[in-house]
């Protein structure tokens, strides 16, 4: 079963010109123990951009460089990306436990190798799933990108891996329901 994704659209909020970017500089390393959503938000990015919060739209992306991610995969600094509005993040490369954390919350992660240079902050990108390709709306150029598993597509579909589990564990438990019912009205007519 193909899971088809919504594609994600949305101007370039931020582009991360590091490599190996800590994401808990996103909120800064003091704040990370925030809880409050709306206090967190209100930190996010001040120190590159003390208006980063009143600019980010609805559907707005992030762009990074290699290995986005590295580091302690801590959550507070993308749920704060999220309560923002921020879509998604396409990055040359992500650390491998940012990526898993991120994808298993239902949150976009694109990689994109060649994204970083291809792209300017506020340039309109969009995610075509279908043809597996990141388009830079206003230059028109076109990068292809590395495809997600079945099971991360599935994931991110519903909206994160419990959601994705528990759905999975119902057709199983309806499929072996449609199986024992199917061999005892065999097993009745015969």
């Amino acid at each position: 079963m193909s899971v088809q994704l919504p594609n994600l659209e949305g101007r370039a909020a931020w582009i991360f010109t590091e490599d190996d970017y800590d994401i808990d500089l996103i909120v800064g390393i003091k704040n990370i123990k925030i809880t409050d959503i709306h206090e967190l938000a209100a930190v996010t990015m001040t120190s590159y951009d003390p208006q980063f919060a009143a600019s980010v739209q609805k559907g707005d992306l992030l762009v990074g460089g290699h290995n986005f991610g590295y580091g302690h995969p801590h959550y507070p600094a993308m749920r704060a990306m999220r309560h923002l509005g921020v879509a998604g993040v396409i990055a040359e490369s992500f650390s491998p436990g940012f990526f898993r954390g991120e994808i298993s919350m239902g949150f976009p992660l694109v990689t994109c190798p060649g994204i970083r240079a291809a792209t300017e902050r506020w340039q309109r990108l969009r995610v075509d799933w279908a043809l597996g390709r990141v388009i830079n709306i206003d230059t028109g150029a076109e990068l292809p990108f590395e495809p997600l598993s079945s099971v991360e597509r599935g994931t991110l579909a519903a909206g994160g891996f419990v959601p994705y589990l528990k759905a999975r564990l119902a057709r199983e438990a309806a499929q072996k329901a449609a199986a024992a019912d199917a061999a005892t009205t065999g097993a009745a007519a015969g």
